[in-house]
């Protein structure tokens, strides 16, 4: 996030639950609540275990009708 010097951005972060298939609950919910910035977090599955298990954060950074931003595990 970038701002000029002596200006103070605010950050607004809520957190829900809903039920449901979580990639499509996900993208549901950010035309429901007008999300601006949908931040996720990556397991950093291998290309066998996504093709098998599916990639939620995958999907919504295709899907998602706002910017996605997939924050990965530390090494």
């Amino acid at each position: 996030m970038c701002c000029s010097r002596g200006t103070t951005t605010r950050v607004t972060a809520e957190t829900i639950s809903v039920i449901g298939d979580p990639k499509e609950a996900i993208c549901e919910a950010v035309e429901k609540f007008n999300i601006s910035l949908l931040i996720l977090g990556s397991h950093g599955r291998g290309v066998i275990k996504r093709a098998v298990l599916g990639s939620v954060s995958n999907y919504c950074v295709h899907t998602a009708k706002c910017p996605v931003l997939v924050v990965k595990k530390p090494v």
